[in-house]
């Protein structure tokens, strides 16, 4: 004999004896909190991307290295006057691990403003993207896990054909800057899960881009000539800091209290497609049918990596 679940309708009996069974139950509609965490998800990465758009001119007028490391040292500081982190209780091993964090935001940002410098947008994010498509690859065993980066790997060729036969051509330099820049990502993504089980709140992180910020200053005065930067850029690179990082970990955080971490994966796949439109809509950065399929391509590996990773 079954047992019927308490929480199942029992089948009901007809006229004519025969058991009529009760249509299953509609799929229960998702909350208003999960879209909400949707739409911040979303707003983070509109926030970055626009960000990114805006850092272009500010570049082209003061240099990647000191608009890169003057708005990490912004960040730096607001986030460590509205932490601060106790640091005289921190152990050597909490030491290390903020460090290595904060050479890997470093090395992400310095080598993104630098590609941003030589690339256009859509090919620098997607490049970029590669860090965390990477370490997600690699979570997901057999060998169907290749198919993800082998895909990534059409689509960024489709984004590099398509700047090859534009007037000025493709940058070999701005594609390895890219690259670092991706694999200073895949260092936070693997040192962010480390440093956030091993510090209460925002503490490693404020920390960590304090360091971040240290390693980074000395480039913008290289490059610079000066620690005497100008009132303008000051106060556009603190404007960029709100855009890129404040802004969008604040999002992400509350969006991540209310949206599985697999789904906020997915969503984050969608930031090469966000960047292009970005750098579309401000900076007028076209791009063609095959670069266009080649930003698809990126996302949908993007999105196949996470999903398979989840199954695992």
């Amino acid at each position: 004999m079954t047992n019927i679940p308490s929480s199942s309708p029992a089948p009901s009996v007809t006229g004519s004896g025969k058991t009529r069974r009760p249509s299953p139950a509609p799929p229960l509609p998702l909350s208003s909190g999960y879209w909400l965490a949707v739409g911040l998800a979303i707003a983070a990465m509109i926030s970055v991307q626009v960000g990114v758009s805006l850092a272009v001119p500010v570049i082209a007028d003061y240099g990647p290295l000191s608009t890169s490391a003057l708005r990490i040292c912004w960040a730096a500081v607001v986030l460590f006057i509205f932490v601060r982190p106790p640091l005289h209780r921190f152990t050597a091993s909490q030491w290390r691990a903020t460090w290595i964090l904060g050479v890997g935001m470093a090395l992400m940002s310095l080598a993104f403003f630098l590609a941003l410098e030589r690339l256009p947008q859509h090919l620098t994010v997607a490049l970029e993207f590669c860090g965390p498509l990477a370490v997600a690859t690699l979570g997901v065993p057999g060998r169907r896990a290749l198919v993800w980066p082998l895909l990534a790997g059409i689509g960024i060729l489709l984004l590099v054909w398509g700047d090859a036969h534009a007037a000025s051509g493709v940058d070999l330099i701005g594609i390895g800057f890219a690259l670092l820049a991706a694999s200073g990502w895949a260092v936070y993504i693997i040192m962010m899960k480390r440093i956030g089980q091993g510090f209460p709140g925002l503490q490693g992180l404020s920390v960590s881009l304090l360091a971040a910020a240290v390693l980074s200053l000395p480039f913008a005065v290289a490059e610079a000539g000066t620690v005497a930067f100008p009132w303008q850029q000051l106060a556009l690179t603190a404007g960029l800091a709100v855009l890129v990082p404040l802004v969008p970990y604040i999002l992400e955080i509350q969006s991540l209290r209310r949206l599985p971490a697999a789904a906020f994966g997915v969503l984050m796949s969608l930031e090469p497609a966000i960047g292009a439109i970005s750098g579309w809509w401000i900076l007028g950065q076209g791009m063609g049918l095959g670069q266009m399929l080649g930003v698809g391509l990126v996302v949908a590996a993007s999105i196949g990596v996470v999903r398979a990773a989840r199954k695992t």
